[in-house]
């Protein structure tokens, strides 16, 4: 069963690779808004559009990592539209809450969703009959590798001294970072096995995101966390009150080179998260080309490239249609891996 996972995890790793490479690639370069009163702009392919504030929901806590890429491309896009761009967070199941609102809202195009890769994944575990294919892709904007963290308190100072510490303590120690069988579960649930690890020897504490992840962390009430990116745990880390052990990707973060892969250590698995824009299914294709290019712009844009550097979160731009078909392979290649760890029903 082991060789059988991580030949899935392998595929769902290349496959990210793959789209990454015909996927756009963000730059510094500065583009014209479109709220300017009035003038045409390349994007204004749907006439009309917005008729007022527009909404983008997020299905998980306020202060966490899609929390905070939801806010930056606000943001920019109510400079972009003139109109005010507000992000509701719609929390609850594990991220069903969410995503389910996405889905049901009225397609007119003044509410947006911020998917994670938790779409791609809940169905499988039976929480929800909502697919990728129930929601219209916009744009991918961004693609992170998980990290793990500990208190900067922790007698782990290594991702070997926490493996060894489960091999010996098997049943003692808890995690958290997302939902149960969302991206950070799995991602644990990938390294265990990996490890040789029985996947029961770590107890998953489920949170709604981050946020509330952390807090438990520093509270004391898991051992380690399991986070869909570094840039989640970033400020705490950079204020000395949490340790990284280990990127879960397949190149050093640049903020923090100091931190390993897990791959230093002779892992070979890889894990992270995606995020992207979507809409109700029966929007306007106009007014998905008008947000995609909107989003194309914004991805470019020194004051966006800049928000998310400091806050470690890497750029991904996928267009409509790629990134459609991203969330159909990822779909794909996490419904098998899942059945092998015990996450899908």
């Amino acid at each position: 069963m082991k060789k059988r996972v991580l030949k899935a995890m392998a595929v769902l790793s290349s496959a990210a690779l793959l789209l990454s490479a015909c996927g756009g690639k963000a730059t510094n370069e500065a583009s014209s808004n479109g709220g300017d009163g009035g003038s045409t702009h390349k994007c204004d392919v749907a006439p009309g559009y917005p008729k007022g504030p527009i909404e983008i929901i997020v299905p998980f806590s306020a202060g966490g990592g899609t929390d905070q890429v939801a806010r930056s491309l606000a943001n920019e896009l109510s400079q972009d539209l003139g109109v005010q761009v507000n992000v509701v967070n719609r929390t609850g199941g594990g991220g069903v809450v969410g995503h389910q609102a996405m889905a049901a809202s009225k397609p007119d195009g003044q509410t947006l969703g911020l998917v994670t890769a938790e779409i791609a994944m809940m169905h499988w575990q039976d929480l929800t009959d909502l697919t990728p294919e129930g929601l219209q892709a916009v744009s991918q904007v961004n693609e992170d590798s998980a990290a793990i963290t500990v208190s900067a308190s922790s007698e782990y100072k290594t991702i070997e001294d926490l493996i060894n510490a489960i091999k010996t303590n098997p049943g003692k120690l808890n995690a958290s970072g997302t939902v149960q069988g969302g991206i950070g579960h799995l991602a644990m649930l990938g390294l265990l096995m990996e490890a040789g690890i029985d996947t029961n020897d770590v107890t998953w504490v489920p949170s709604d995101g981050a946020a509330p992840a952390v807090q438990e962390l520093t509270a004391g009430g898991v051992d380690f966390i399991v986070t869909s990116s570094i840039g989640e745990v970033r400020t705490m880390v950079d204020s000395g009150e949490l340790r990284t052990l280990a990127i879960m990707g397949t190149e050093k973060d640049e903020n923090y080179p100091d931190v390993p892969l897990l791959s230093d250590y002779g892992y070979k698995y890889t894990g992270g998260t995606w995020r992207g824009i979507v809409v109700p299914k029966g929007t306007d294709e106009k007014i998905v080309k008008a947000l995609d290019c909107r989003i194309a712009d914004i991805v470019k844009r020194d004051a966006f490239v800049e928000v998310m550097d400091a806050s470690a979160f890497k750029i991904k731009y996928r267009s409509t249609d790629e990134f459609t078909k991203f969330m159909t392979e990822a779909d794909a290649a996490y419904g098998p891996l899942m059945k092998e760890a015990g996450l899908a029903k």
